[in-house]
């Protein structure tokens, strides 16, 4: 045999093996879903303060929040109570 007929025999087998691999990869049930779900945290959960409660209406009102001063004031009191930080001095 020479080296024409070999890599054509060889492209077949590649072609051939691919296509299975295609066919199998589509015919297979899809697998479970795991029953982990994650779900959001209910909005009046009983153990919220009231600065998680602000925080919450502020996500709610989305872009408005921004210019909210309530918003403002209980992003700026929770940032500083995360980071451990001083208010800013304007």
């Amino acid at each position: 045999m020479d080296g024409k007929t070999l890599a054509r025999i060889g492209a077949i087998v590649f072609v051939a093996v691919a296509i299975t691999a295609t066919v199998l990869e589509l015919t297979r049930e899809p697998e479970p879903q795991s029953g982990i779900v994650s779900a959001p945290a209910s909005a009046g959960s009983s153990k919220d303060g009231p600065a998680r409660r602000e925080l919450r209406r502020c996500q709610e009102l989305g872009e408005a929040a921004t210019r909210d001063a309530n918003c403002l004031a209980a992003w700026s009191e929770n940032r500083q109570r995360f980071l451990g930080t001083e208010p800013e001095r304007q």
